[in-house]
């Protein structure tokens, strides 16, 4: 049975149970909207032209829920409007922007929840944990979804949440090919169990990301990934929290990978919140084994641009490693009228390799944003300056979201 076929499948199956479940009780519909108008600029050292892109992308839907089951499709489309760009696929030599024109389905998915069990079926979004291993991508126009199927139970202070993926949707679209493929099949397993403590949330986990197309790295970017993590918050005065996040993972090669390589993976966290004011300092590394490329921690499946800064130049990580240590403050405010917030953001990235240790280079990323009713407006720059890895890179991004 193909893919498609499956999913179709899936979808038919949830339509008609539904179906069957409104003889009994009432259907709930629900819409689903989210629009999002994006300009983009990217000015990279060694390219000799600057890349503009103005897209617009917008997904459209429908849920039902009936009782414990719930029915979901939803289509997604991604337009050029204006500008000149590398879209990833057209070769053009220019910057790479990867949102290529797209319409296709986003999601389609078959859901039962009751007693603390939830299970899905279909295409869906996963988004595990912080996203660092599993995660929807979605800040591009096209986001990544896969055709999975997935149970969470919960029973008091323990969670358990397991899903098994045979095709995973990337974010190049209907038209993706080669290195950039439209979708990558394999046999992907994750697993989460998370315990509440008094000190925070202990959990395990367990990502097998099985990238089975030679076009993509020739297997390379299969791997097992096994760690613990600990997220907690504390009150430490009136209106002021603090939280934080450690968590360590070892990672190696898993299904056709040709390497033999194993590596290890650190993070540590801490954010000081109050009623305007917010302060992080963090420091990630991605290990490295031994220096050969793709034998250090590689996350394909990852939501990349929560990390390691907005000039996404370590979305492979380099085969020496990378240490991230970063530092964010910013200021947020809530307000009455048209208006309903704004805030502004700085983020300091101090980049260097695990192996050999040696500087890579200093990126410098600042939000500034408005809400207002439905609507998010929010411009972006980052400035990553190279000290021994890639090249000079200033990206600016003006956005303006709608969601329903």
């Amino acid at each position: 049975m193909s893919q498609m076929t499956q999913v179709a499948a899936l979808a038919l199956l949830a339509a008609g149970v539904c179906a069957d479940a409104a003889a009994a009780q009432d259907i709930k519909l629900t819409p689903l909207i989210d629009a999002r108008l994006r300009y983009e600029h990217v000015d990279q050292e060694g390219v000799a032209d600057q890349a503009d892109a103005v897209t617009m992308r917008m997904r459209t839907g429908i849920q039902a829920k009936a009782g414990p089951l719930t029915a979901l499709v939803e289509a997604e489309a991604t337009l050029k409007i204006a500008g000149a760009f590398n879209n990833g696929l057209n070769g053009r030599p220019l910057p790479v922007i990867p949102d290529p024109n797209d319409v296709e389905i986003n999601r389609v998915q078959f859901g039962y929840e009751k007693d603390g069990l939830a299970l899905i079926a279909g295409r869906q979004v996963l988004e595990l944990g912080d996203q660092r291993f599993v995660g929807s991508a979605n800040w591009r126009q096209n986001q990544q979804t896969f055709d999975a199927v997935r149970a969470k139970w919960t029973h008091g202070k323990l969670s358990v949440d397991a899903a098994y993926s045979w095709d995973v949707r990337t974010v190049n679209g209907i038209d993706g090919k080669g290195a950039r493929p439209r979708s990558v099949s394999g046999n992907n397993w994750f697993g989460q169990i998370g315990y509440a403590t008094p000190i925070g949330t202990l959990g395990a986990f367990a990502y097998l990301v099985d990238q089975n197309l030679s076009a993509l790295s020739g297997y390379r970017l299969s791997n097992q990934t096994y760690g613990l993590r600990l997220t907690g918050v504390r009150q430490i005065a009136k209106g002021w929290k603090l939280a934080y996040v450690a968590s360590i993972a070892r990672q190696s090669d898993y299904a056709r990978n040709p390497n033999r390589y194993a590596a290890t993976y650190y993070l540590g966290e801490a954010t000081l919140s109050g009623p305007i004011v917010s302060a992080t300092a963090g420091y990630e590394v991605l290990g490295a084994d031994r220096g050969v490329a793709l034998t250090s921690i590689q996350t394909p499946l990852a939501s990349f641009f929560k990390f390691q800064g907005w000039a996404s130049k370590f979305t492979t990580t380099p085969p020496d490693g990378l240490r991230d240590l970063y530092g964010t403050i910013g200021g947020s405010w809530k307000s009455k009228g048209m208006i309903t917030g704004y805030g502004v953001a700085g983020t300091y990235h101090r980049f260097a390799s695990d192996r050999l240790v040696r500087l890579y280079g200093d990126e410098i990323d600042a939000i500034g944003f408005l809400k207002f009713n439905r609507y998010t407006l929010a411009a972006r720059l980052a400035r990553y300056v190279a000290k021994g890895f890639a090249t000079d890179t200033t990206k600016v991004f003006l956005t303006l979201d709608w969601v329903m």
